[in-house]
């Protein structure tokens, strides 16, 4: 039931209590909850209902869970597989049905240029739209967004993937210095003023 909540307790999810339930707890606003309809857990008064009833003040949310680099490549691996999987399947049946060797041979290459580049548009697109992350990132259940939490948008993901070129062009340690902030941003997500989250609980 929606008006029942787990209650985050030294780590561990407890419950569901009810509203009642969770006054006699003596639940305070930054504590976590979930309802069964949620996909993720929230401070309480992040929750309308519950800081109407319990009088809790919205406060601005600071991520602190963020996507670890094997979680990220793992995501990327998923989403070039299935973006290469769009594109090479097709042209593979082509290959086979065109017997032209000299068409064959550009329709090969012409994979080179039109994978990475379907792959740059399709991260943009579902990055910068309300699923904030790519299927890949779905999966590993981390998505982008703003240094306060917020949605970013199409133009925001716009830039932060093409930024990846500086962190491939620095011989990846573009990518290698998340291992050293605390925040785990790689370089293009430092120049994009992004991060990656990942679910609160996992």
């Amino acid at each position: 039931m929606d008006d029942e909540y787990l209650l985050v307790v030294n780590g561990k999810p407890e419950g569901p209590y009810t509203l009642d339930e969770l006054r006699a707890k003596r639940i305070q606003a930054d504590d976590f909850v979930k309802t069964a309809s949620m996909v993720d857990y929230k401070e309480a008064h992040e929750i309308a209902e519950l800081r109407s009833i319990f009088g809790f003040r919205l406060q601005s949310v600071v991520p602190q869970y963020f996507g670890a680099f094997d979680q990220r490549v793992l995501a990327a691996l998923i989403d070039w597989l299935i973006v290469t999987g769009v594109f090479v399947v097709p042209a593979l049946l082509a290959v086979l049905l065109i017997g032209d060797k000299q068409i064959r041979v550009i329709l090969s290459l012409s994979l080179l240029v039109v994978v990475p580049l379907a792959n740059l548009v399709y991260h943009i697109v579902m990055e910068g739209s309300a699923r904030q992350a790519t299927f890949g990132k779905k999966v590993l259940k981390i998505r982008v967004c703003n240094l306060d939490g917020s949605d970013i948008d199409t133009a925001k993901a716009a830039g932060r993937n093409l930024a990846k070129v500086f962190s491939a062009l620095t011989f990846f340690v573009g990518y290698i210095i998340c291992f050293f902030n605390k925040k785990q941003q790689c370089l293009h997500d430092m120049i994009a003023g992004t991060l990656v989250m990942r679910d609160r609980l996992v």
